[in-house]
């Protein structure tokens, strides 16, 4: 059993892609994910510096991604 994938996060019912955690590995990445917005938010507030608050976001969202794709089902459409 040590070839068996550990899923953090399942394949979402309806549509492409991957829904809510089912492991806390997935509820500490989400999290992790949340408070990185939080802190770009905070540091580099769109108004005033909307370039570097762009690249942070874009660059968190590009790794939450990359963790999904590797730590989740295999993403696919899906009808129900």
């Amino acid at each position: 059993m040590a070839d068996a994938k550990t899923i953090w996060f399942p394949a979402k019912t309806y549509g492409w892609g991957w829904g809510m955690p089912c492991a806390w590995q997935g509820w500490l990445v989400l999290a992790g994910y949340a408070g990185a917005m939080g802190v770009t938010a905070l540091y580099f507030p769109p108004a005033q510096n909307g370039l570097a608050f762009a690249l942070c976001t874009g660059l968190a969202t590009a790794a939450l991604l990359l963790v999904c794709w590797f730590k989740g089902a295999k993403p696919g459409w899906r009808w129900g």
